[in-house]
């Protein structure tokens, strides 16, 4: 009796401690939503938690004075477009060092799994240059989805799942005179499903989220994303616009989520997968 007490009081005192951290992390996102409710002067001097005069006036000055909805569908169209096209390339590359031999492969995947350790901002000022005199792309969307198509944290990744793949099962479909192309896409890809929704998320956050690569080759405020628009609302101290700034980070919180939601359910099994054969 006394050990199932013993254990019954750990497990409550674990549960107490997991329902507070989770209060603790998400407070901040609760309060960050009741504030885009409020007119500025309520935000800090109010004497209440909610509004006490709910209005929608900051996300329709939002829209009105800084074009949010363009900045949204830079943003939208920068991430989906990079984001599909990243975890197509690294599925190839995950499965070829998989799946094939061919001279020098061990040496090429650990000279890109060293690459992993360069900071970006090493490469920040060549990339620049690159896409600036290279190939004339600064103040487009290209250099937010080119450069990083085919990254080495998303090859290793798709390597790892890709060895859960079955190997009789790409032999029986190359008995059936399928091609090699055609493996990958009608079999390899339909397999590694999870494996690809969770590298599609773990894209798409990043690319939304990303800020000093898109502050840095969009110079045209017409093409700048949501970052750089939740960057332009900050001012000098006591005079940023916190009632914006507290609506366009609701918003800009939203695609994410709904990304999340969507494919969560293959998150873990992408995850997980790709430990199970090393």
């Amino acid at each position: 009796m006394r050990a199932g007490h013993g254990d019954l009081f750990v497990k409550g005192a674990s549960y107490g401690a997991l329902t507070a951290l989770c209060v603790f992390m998400i407070f901040p996102f609760v309060w960050m939503l009741v504030s885009s409710f409020k007119p500025f002067p309520e935000i800090f001097a109010g004497r209440t938690f909610f509004p006490q005069e709910p209005t929608f006036a900051n996300y329709l000055a939002l829209f009105e004075r800084y074009d949010a909805l363009r900045k949204f569908w830079n943003s939208f169209y920068i991430a989906t477009t990079a984001t599909v096209l990243s975890v197509f390339l690294c599925a190839l590359g995950g499965y070829a060092f998989a799946k094939f031999e061919f001279p020098g492969r061990k040496t090429m995947f650990a000279v890109m799994l060293a690459s992993m350790t360069i900071p970006f901002a090493v490469l920040l000022v060549p990339l620049f240059v690159m896409m600036r005199n290279t190939f004339g792309w600064i103040d487009t969307p290209w250099p937010l989805i080119i450069p990083g198509a085919a990254n080495a944290f998303g090859i290793f990744f798709m390597r790892q799942y890709m060895l859960s793949v079955s190997d009789d099962m790409l032999d029986a479909a190359r008995i059936d005179g399928a091609s090699e192309f055609g493996i990958f896409l009608r079999v390899v890809l339909p397999t590694a499903l999870p494996g690809l929704a969770s590298l599609g998320i773990i894209f798409f956050m990043a690319s939304w989220n990303n800020f000093l690569w898109p502050l840095t080759v969009l110079r045209s405020e017409p093409m700048h994303t949501v970052p750089i628009m939740l960057n332009s609302l900050q001012g000098p101290p006591g005079r940023t616009a916190f009632d914006l700034l507290m609506a366009g980070s609701v918003l800009s919180v939203i695609p994410m989520l709904v990304v999340f939601f969507v494919l969560q359910r293959y998150l873990i099994a992408g995850i997980t997968a790709g430990s199970v054969k090393g």
